[in-house]
């Protein structure tokens, strides 16, 4: 198997894994900040096992020598495990995930920006789209009563500090990050440690708390190092799956109807994206 398809098929995995993220917060009763911090302990404390297993306790180094691009990286990730509680609970899935969705966005602007990479009018025209699309779900979550503009706001943060996150490790492109995402979710949880109770409602959640978890510990893995053997192009694309298979999943098991402003700005952003990333896809095969 060559590299390229050993990535292809990485994240892929990854994806499929990642998908049922937001039924498990949808399933879970209770306080998302508990729910954030069992995310993230659980998550965490997977991915510290995974590194320890394979590749030893000396690959946490890459902690201390990532200097500010890594603690950047880790506080921004760290964040995003509460906020991702937050998003679902206070608005439809659709949103959700249809805002994360132009992560790659956001990417291209913190880019531009920070690292000086000029913007080609080809992501200038995606910009545009999405931002309509975007436009569009806010309509439709003032006119939806599973939607909400604050669940949004919380996906719009979602999406902007996970892209500041891979902008700001850019400049260490050749370490591995996989050894800092346990410090980053075990960290968010000692946080919400301060601010929640979350131990009288792990004993009676404990089986979908265990199985979100460990969920994201294994797609935090897989899809950091997927990657590393495709463009950033072919990543995206292979992104946009859990932006078409979570609401479905969400809608099959628990009949969750976006409405069809959601649906129909959603699909405005993916197509955007899609188009986009298939002709970026096209230029690095010439």
């Amino acid at each position: 198997m060559n590299s390229h398809l050993k990535g292809i098929l990485i994240t892929a995995l990854g994806v499929l894994i990642v998908t049922p993220d937001s039924l498990f917060v949808r399933l879970i009763d209770g306080d998302p900040l508990v729910t954030g911090f069992w995310r993230g302990l659980i998550a965490g404390l997977v991915v510290f096992i995974a590194v320890l297993l394979f590749q030893g306790p000396r690959a946490f180094s890459v902690v201390f020598r990532s200097g500010k691009p890594g603690l950047i990286y880790m506080v921004l990730v760290a964040s995003t495990a509460p906020a991702f509680a937050l998003a679902v609970t206070n608005t439809s899935v659709a949103n959700v995930v249809f805002i994360l969705a132009a992560t790659p966005i956001f990417a291209a602007i913190y880019s531009r920006i920070f690292l000086g990479e000029p913007i080609e009018r080809r992501m200038v025209l995606t910009l545009i789209a999405v931002v309509i699309g975007l436009g569009v779900i806010t309509i439709g979550s003032s006119e939806s009563e599973i939607a909400s503009w604050k669940g949004d706001l919380w996906a719009v943060y979602i999406a902007a500090a996970f892209a500041a996150a891979l902008t700001a490790v850019r400049k260490i492109k050749d370490v591995s990050m996989v050894p800092a995402v346990p410090f980053a979710y075990i960290g968010a949880a000692l946080v919400l440690l301060l601010f929640t109770s979350p131990f009288e409602a792990f004993a009676a959640n404990w089986p979908l708390y265990l199985g979100h978890g460990v969920m994201i510990g294994a797609a935090s893995c897989l899809l950091t190092l997927g990657p590393r053997y495709i463009t950033s192009a072919e990543v995206s694309l292979l992104v946009l799956l859990e932006s078409v298979l979570a609401p479905i999943l969400v809608w099959w098991v628990l009949g969750e109807d976006p409405g069809p402003l959601a649906i129909a700005g959603g699909a405005t952003v993916i197509v955007a994206l899609l188009v986009s990333n298939y002709f970026a896809v096209r230029a690095t095969r010439v």
